[in-house]
């Protein structure tokens, strides 16, 4: 990593379908091998089944279950004296969006469907209704925040 300058963010270009620079980063996250074309068909199709399940915008709901995965806080290891601390720290709003997609993504890997597009939509219909894997992570990554609450005087 480079002490000189931080590198500068890059800014995606919104998706073709819905114009959403979100979905884009999603889609980017989900892709393999640089396969796009793949990683599209998937969350379109996603999408889709969403669409057809809650019978409202597609996207809305998507919004809707990246915000009910984004954690407000997290934990980080700060080493004082010997000792190392889990430190609870507010996460910034750039890094909360990459975790919930990041989650979400996991989330819908672990599940039992047999197609990517079936997980994807029956994670992302957990987490618009405040359920599933992606938003448990969430609710682990509070609670381990607020166990740690003493440490807070530590932050940096």
């Amino acid at each position: 990593m480079s002490r000189r300058h931080a590198a500068e963010k890059r800014e995606v270009l919104p998706d073709a379908k819905y114009g959403d620079r979100v979905v884009t980063k999603f889609m980017n996250n989900l892709m393999i091998d640089g396969k796009k074309s793949v990683a599209e068909r998937i969350v379109y199709s996603a999408l889709e089944r969403v669409e057809g399940k809650l019978k409202r915008a597609p996207v809305e709901a998507f919004h809707e279950a990246i915000d009910n995965v984004k954690p407000s806080l997290e934990v980080r290891s700060r080493r004082v004296g010997g000792a190392t601390y889990q430190v609870p720290v507010e996460v910034r709003p750039s890094r909360r969006e990459a975790l919930a997609i990041r989650w979400l993504i996991t989330a819908a890997k672990n599940r039992n469907e047999n197609t990517m597009e079936e997980r994807l939509a029956g994670e992302l219909l957990d987490a618009v209704n405040s359920r599933g894997s992606a938003v448990k992570k969430r609710e682990d990554t509070h609670k381990m925040a607020d166990a740690n609450k003493a440490f807070s005087h530590y932050r940096w």
